[in-house]
């Protein structure tokens, strides 16, 4: 296992009663369904990660971000570690844009009593401590 606890930021997308989620296909979580976000950088605050990440991975701007809750995610098998700080955010308009094709395959939109599965870790992690937590 890697020495190393990694910071990762999770940004939840709601938009007219449903969840945006991508389907990863690079690093750790291949073949999972998880939320726009990444790393946290050296001298970014959450906010300003989950902008950055949002854009970066959708091309949608977000705003109204507010702190969540947080999970603490070992992958075993890729032997990493990672705290994922949650923040729920606003996003009114246009749509997410494969703009990582390399990392992810597909965004899509799901009422969240119908999510896909297999979940990635940190999304599971979440749910299983607060039920229902992608419906407020």
């Amino acid at each position: 296992m890697n020495r190393e606890v990694r910071v990762g930021v999770g940004v939840i997308i709601l938009r007219d009663g449903c969840v945006l989620l991508g389907e990863r296909i690079g690093a750790h979580g291949a073949g999972t369904w998880a939320t726009p976000g990444g790393h946290l950088e050296v001298g970014e605050s959450i906010e300003e990660c989950a902008r950055r990440e949002v854009l970066e991975e959708t091309g949608l701007e977000v705003y109204s971000i507010e702190k969540l809750s947080f999970t603490n995610d070992i992958f075993e098998e890729e032997g990493k570690h990672y705290i994922t700080l949650f923040v729920t955010a606003s996003c009114d308009g246009g749509e997410a844009q494969l703009m990582e094709p390399h990392k992810c395959m597909q965004w899509q939109w799901f009422k969240p009593d119908e999510l896909p599965t297999p979940l990635f870790l940190p999304l599971t992690n979440l749910l299983k401590e607060h039920p229902g937590l992608v419906a407020t």
